[in-house]
């Protein structure tokens, strides 16, 4: 899927997911999802509301790796698309993509800001 950066409170970056996504992806009985961040392997917790009209996931680890990626110039400002691609039971690849592979890529669509 490919989803959008999302600034959040207090300047925090993280992923808006999407509510069809959030109803393909996520199931109501999971609390938490595995993002590898290139070398990275990361445990973000998914709020209740997250399948209640807040679809995003924040982290402090997350924010940080987003932000270095921006700065690097492998991310743009906003709103950056990224891949999440699925790797294993409610885990998935986080990977920076052109805005042009959007509408090519074989995974369903989302955004993080």
């Amino acid at each position: 899927m490919v989803v959008p950066k999302k600034s959040g409170r207090l300047g925090t970056t993280g992923l808006h997911v999407g509510e069809g996504n959030v109803q393909r992806f996520f199931p109501p009985e999971i609390s938490i999802v595995e993002l590898e961040l290139d070398h990275l392997r990361i445990v973000c917790t998914l709020k209740p509301d997250f399948w209640d009209g807040a679809p995003e996931i924040h982290d402090a680890r997350l924010d940080s790796w987003l932000n270095a990626k921006r700065m690097s110039g492998k991310l743009a400002p906003a709103p950056a698309p990224l891949a999440m691609i699925p790797s294993g039971d409610h885990a998935f690849r986080l990977t920076p993509i052109e805005p042009g592979q959007v509408q090519n890529s074989e995974y369903a669509v989302s955004f993080a800001a």
